[in-house]
Parts: structure tokens; sequence; C-alpha cells
């Protein structure tokens, strides 16, 4: 298991980015939770074996239809044990 912060970066708030994040988290059983940021990046913890991240990531990177990823930072951390996955903020 691991954990990774995600940063989001572009045209990610306002186009439902959050919502897609969380049913993709859904689908794939990650842990954690995804939040916009004042910045106007999204922000996103989640906690799931290595190849489930992957591709959680790879989602996040292209985001949803109307979304316009510019670029992400990722960065693994401690583990939390995070028991659902939620919007917050």
């Amino acid at each position: 298991m691991k954990h990774l912060n995600i940063k989001i970066f572009g045209f990610v708030q306002g186009v439902n980015f959050r919502f897609f994040v969380e049913q993709k988290a859904s689908e794939l059983g990650i842990k954690g939770f995804v939040r916009n940021e004042p910045d106007g990046t999204v922000y996103v913890e989640a906690e799931a074996p290595d190849e489930t991240l992957n591709k959680f990531v790879e989602f996040c990177k292209r985001g949803p239809t109307f979304a316009g990823v510019e670029n992400t930072e990722i960065k693994e951390s401690k583990f939390e044990h995070f028991s659902t996955f939620e919007i917050i903020g």
C-alpha cells in the first residue's frame, strides 16, 4: 500500500473534476480525499496498492472532458489509513 499527494494544475475547478476523481477512486477502491485549493488547483490524497494508484494518477493527468490539466505534482507520503474517499471543502 502506498500514499500519494497529488496536486493538479490547469483549468481544473468548475469542471466537475472533484466529482470525477471521487467516482474513479470509488471504482478503483482508493481511499483518501479530493479538494479544491484557493490557488485554483485540485489536491488529492490517495491510498491504494501501487498498480491501482498508477491507473488513478493517469486518470488525474487527463481529468474529465472539460478540464485542461497542465501539470501534476506527485509526492509519496506517510500512510494515513483512510477508510473512505470523499470530496472535502
